[in-house]
């Protein structure tokens, strides 16, 4: 019962979200909103323990999630081989340009002494 109070939670969070996000028009989805309101809301015990419940048991079964990613990548197979060399160019590209981009930002924020 409290894993489904906290699939509740997690639905209401993205719900308010999404409602914030096309009522103000705002330039975030609204899942990001709904996670950052989420953020806050675990704060508070009554939020936090079902939610914890609920993850721990959707990470549990994470596993399943992965089923329609392949059953996808099985029926596209020709465009896989097709477009292959190409997506996978693309892909490392765009991973190694977000991590020089991150290390980069990193760099340059102004470093605080300890203490």
């Amino acid at each position: 019962m409290q894993g489904l109070r906290g699939l509740a939670w997690l639905l209401v969070f993205q719900s308010v979200g999404e409602l914030l996000s096309r009522g103000l028009s705002l330039p975030l989805p609204g899942p990001v909103l709904g996670l950052v309101l989420m953020l806050v809301g675990l704060r508070f015990a009554l939020v936090r323990e079902p939610v914890a419940e609920c993850a721990g048991f959707l990470l549990t079964h994470l596993s399943l999630l992965f089923v329609p990613v392949g059953v996808g990548v099985m029926t596209h197979l020709a465009l896989l081989t097709q477009y292959g060399l190409r997506i996978l160019i693309v892909i490392a590209l765009s991973t190694w340009i977000g991590l020089a981009v991150t290390a980069l930002v990193l760099y340059g924020l102004p470093r605080r002494a300890p203490g």
